[in-house]
């Protein structure tokens, strides 16, 4: 017989033992409950004999004596009886918690009740064991039981402090959140953690106590409680906290050289459940503080459930983004474009739910329209396009192409394929553009518009910067951080807007939903961020200090881009929708015939090679072609 016969079969020099028989269960449980057993019987005499020493001075007459010892083995019996019939043999007590307490209470209750009558009517009636003795001895024993049982968790939090020198932690918050995480570093043995206070706003709970840690002070008692208390890390439990709030505690830390750590935002938990294991390190996000957005999910599901949905871009940070989105409200079908093979692959890999990668690039007229007809999507999320000022500044051909050629094929396919709604993905520096990224967005928002005369819907969507996007300010200071600077700022009243990409995509899904047809939606994105802070405190978050250990460099504007970014267009007058996240605007759609001698002479331009002139030409139409909007409407 082989080796792997013998696993099977349990023959062999090393048998596979199967389940455990009745016996042996039997006997691992003698072995494992007897100790604990004999443990609470010795509890259980001298919880009774001690009140009954002391109640008589230690002179006991001789007649409660023989009471006593014919009481002692009914009393016995009784509680072993009871706590075997409440389960408090068979546990692992390292991880009870209220419910196993309640049981230990009932489990000696239960027993003391049936032992007083038991006691007064042993043996002589004349000779009567006192009721106090009865009464004290099933306190006694209930204590007992309950120290022998809960000893792991009375003392583990000082084995801790003695083994490990756990850290020294100060909680930020003596809210709900901060009562989970107190109540989970207790429960927790392996955490090396020691809370030693709260800090929070509300002056009412100073001096209160939560689980035995008391609210020593406010925020501004931050600093002293630092020192005093040798606090190695400060934890924020606050999942609303402002960006405000976030930003004053992350100074005074780093001022004191100690780490903050919080929790995740209201959006990111899920449940509403908070333990250790949701503590994290510091983000960026943390510091701008943006508030949570409610998105009407309902009417997000509407518009996609069962819809065939295609995104172009589908590889970049907004595309994928919408894709992970769109995957959770059941779409018929989605068609994931992008002219990127790895940023494709990765991001079906990312998805729930099938999904068809096509790879193709918008700027093939061609391709894209056979890809659209063939499979007949009712949305189109278009978000394929070049983005970086810099890098467009001098090649003002690709943004021709990409952006603005890129859209129109998309657009022009998909009508012809009988799209019932198209959400075109612009920015903010489409809003008074002075570079030819914004110049060649603004002129696809006004193609898209144009079109807007049919059974399609169609609508733009701005928002600005998204975070940690490939190439942005925020992943480029990092590198530069990590190489140890200098971290290149272009002007010190530089600012732009900033926003996740799930909020940004959350807000594009709500828009699209709103939507009627030539709308531009605005995503509200907060106050503007300084750069020059927002390096400093990319700085900081890595543990170093700006200036002196990171050098900040400024280095001057770059071609195109501007100190900071408008919101709205003037002339678009911009109204509330239905979100207080979103505002829209309806301007009048531009004129076809002077946008297409437009187009053409642009894409006359991208042929020739002329970059100056196209450039140039770029951001003179993104001016002068709101001028023609008067000669005509859409015709």
């Amino acid at each position: 017989m082989n080796s792997r016969e013998e696993l099977v079969t349990g023959s062999g020099s090393d048998p596979v033992a199967g389940p455990p028989t009745l016996p042996d269960r039997i006997v691992e449980g003698l072995r494992r409950d007897v100790p604990l057993a004999i443990l609470d019987l010795a509890i259980v005499v001298v919880a009774y004999l001690v009140p009954l020493v002391l109640r008589f001075d230690g002179l006991v007459p001789e007649r409660y004596w023989g009471n006593f010892r014919l009481l002692l083995p009914i009393v016995v019996v009784l509680h072993l009886t009871s706590n075997y019939a409440l389960g408090l043999y068979g546990q692992m007590w390292r991880y009870a918690s209220v419910q196993e307490a309640r049981r230990v209470v009932l489990a000696a209750g239960i027993a003391g009740v049936l032992i007083v009558p038991a006691g007064l009517y042993v043996g002589d009636s004349v000779r009567l064991v006192p009721i106090s003795v009865l009464i004290l001895g099933a306190t006694l024993s209930l204590i007992g039981f309950g120290a022998v049982r809960f000893q792991s968790r009375l003392f583990a939090f000082r084995r801790r402090t003695r083994d490990s020198e756990p850290l020294r932690l100060l909680l930020m918050g003596a809210g709900d959140a901060g009562e989970m995480i107190l109540r989970d570093i207790f429960r927790n043995e392996s955490l090396a953690l020691q809370p030693v206070g709260f800090v929070d706003d509300d002056p009412r709970k100073r001096g209160l106590s939560v689980h035995g840690v008391r609210v020593l002070g406010t925020r501004a008692a931050i600093p002293s409680l630092i020192e005093s208390l040798r606090v190695d890390q400060v934890l924020l439990a606050v999942p609303s906290a402002t960006g405000e709030l976030v930003r004053s505690i992350a100074a005074v830390c780093q001022e004191a050289e100690v780490t903050l750590r919080v929790l995740p935002s209201v959006r990111e938990l899920v449940g509403g459940r908070i333990s250790v294991r949701d503590i994290r390190d510091l983000r960026i996000e943390d510091l701008l503080g943006r508030t949570v957005v409610e998105t009407d999910m309902g009417s997000v599901a509407t518009m996609i459930h069962g819809s065939r949905v295609l995104i172009t871009g589908a590889g970049g940070s907004i595309g994928s983004e919408i894709a992970r989105q769109v995957a959770r409200f059941d779409p018929a079908g989605m068609v994931l474009l992008d002219h990127d093979e790895t940023l494709l692959h990765d991001v079906l890999r990312s998805i729930d739910g099938d999904a068809e990668p096509v790879l193709a690039d918008v700027r093939d007229r061609d391709r894209i329209l056979k890809t659209l007809l063939a499979h007949r999507p009712d949305i189109v999320f278009h978000a394929a396009a070049h983005k970086h000022v810099d890098m467009l500044e001098t090649h003002p051909q690709e943004a021709v192409q990409t952006n603005l050629l890129g859209t129109a094929n998309v657009a022009d396919a998909a009508m012809a394929a009988d799209v019932r709604r198209f959400v075109l993905i612009s920015t903010d520096k489409a809003v008074n553009p002075a570079n030819v990224m914004g110049a060649s967005k603004w002129l696809a928002e006004q193609v898209i518009r144009s079109l807007q005369d049919g059974a399609c819907v169609f609508c733009a969507v701005r928002f600005g910067n998204v975070l940690g996007s490939r190439g942005s300010v925020v992943p480029t200071f990092l590198a530069q951080i990590d190489r140890g600077g200098p971290v290149t700022v272009t002007h010190p009243s530089m600012t732009r807007y900033f926003m996740s990409a799930g909020e940004a995509v959350q807000l594009v899904l709500q828009a699209s939903a709103l939507a009627r047809g030539g709308e531009v939606f605005t995503l509200d994105m907060g106050d503007p961020v300084n750069i020059l802070d927002l390096a400093r405190n990319l700085i900081r978050l890595s543990g170093r200090v700006p200036e002196k250990e990171v050098e900040i460099a400024l280095v001057g504007p770059r071609a195109g881009e501007k100190l900071a970014e408008d919101v709205i267009q003037p002339g678009e007058n911009p109204v509330p929708s239905a979100h207080p996240a979103i505002i829209v605007s309806r301007p009048p759609p531009p004129a076809r015939p002077t946008l297409r001698s437009a187009i053409r002479e642009l894409e006359d331009l991208a042929v020739m090679g002329d970059d100056h002139r196209l450039a140039a030409r770029m951001k003179e139409l993104a001016g002068e072609l709101p001028d023609s909007v008067a000669v005509g409407g859409g015709s």
